[in-house]
């Protein structure tokens, strides 16, 4: 019975994707209220992680450079760990969890505030005066995120590599100038595309999953807390899935 209920909603579900992102493709045009949600998901979604995000990526950073050194110091292999930092913390770990800061922060809220919008009538509201909830609850939501998974995973790789270098000028004091031109040497074309990739695919994942959450809600209040887990444990599966399959694709073609 669940799966069938799975299935029968996958037609919903992308219906409500293709019309979330026909929306933002002319969400610019609109006026100065949407852009103003716009700017305060960005704010919530982004700004406010980015303690959360330096704390957990230099740490990352720094975790990976100790074991990484003394791994390879024992096969005298020492400068494959410019490329071992570029794989785990650019390519690998810090989109995805870039992505589960902004799920746990991020998904909850949109599911539970959009919940409560249709249990309080809003969303009724805006259809009455001809709104539609889809352009104007949405689409804002849906960039908002998507926009701010982009940002922290660019700012979740910077800390993560600069917490390796703190480490290496600790243990192994090198010139700054030496340690970053190792490992720009190290990051390729590919590496970037994968990593920008990945955030824009968590980024719609998240914010459409915790969306279509919000609106699934009916009449009882006690849906929205529903709403909110469902919406974390549907984006932690979404992204995982997502990340498996895109890193697949990477290694087969490059």
């Amino acid at each position: 019975m669940a799966l069938l209920s799975t299935l029968n909603s996958i037609p919903y579900n992308l219906g409500f994707f293709a019309k979330t992102f026909k929306g933002s493709l002319f969400f610019f045009f609109r006026g100065k209220v949407a852009r103003r949600v716009l700017l305060m998901q960005i704010l919530f979604t982004f700004v406010e992680a980015l303690g959360t995000a330096s704390l957990l990526a230099l740490g990352i950073g720094a975790a990976v450079h100790i074991i990484g050194m003394s791994f390879l110091a024992s096969f005298s292999q020492e400068r494959l760990i410019y490329p071992l930092l570029i794989t785990i913390v650019t390519r690998e770990m810090g989109p995805l969890l870039a992505a589960f800061i902004i799920i746990a922060r991020s998904a909850t809220a949109i599911a539970t505030e959009t919940a409560g919008m249709v249990i309080s009538h809003e969303v009724e509201a805006y259809i009455s005066v001809g709104v539609d909830p889809i352009d104007y609850l949405a689409v804002p939501r849906f960039l908002g995120v998507t926009i701010s998974m982009f940002l922290l995973n660019i700012y979740f790789s910077i800390f993560g590599l600069a917490g390796a270098f703190v480490v290496t000028r600790i243990f192994n004091p090198l010139p700054a100038a030496v340690y970053f031109d190792l490992l720009l040497g190290a990051l390729t074309v590919p590496d970037l595309i994968i990593s920008i990739v990945k955030s824009i695919f968590f980024g719609m994942i998240i914010s459409t999953v915790a969306l279509i959450q919000g609106f699934s809600v009916e009449r009882a209040s006690t849906e929205i807390p529903v709403a909110g887990l469902r919406a974390v444990g549907a984006s932690f599966a979404g992204c995982i899935v997502v990340d498996i399959l895109l890193s697949a694709v990477y290694y087969l073609v490059v």
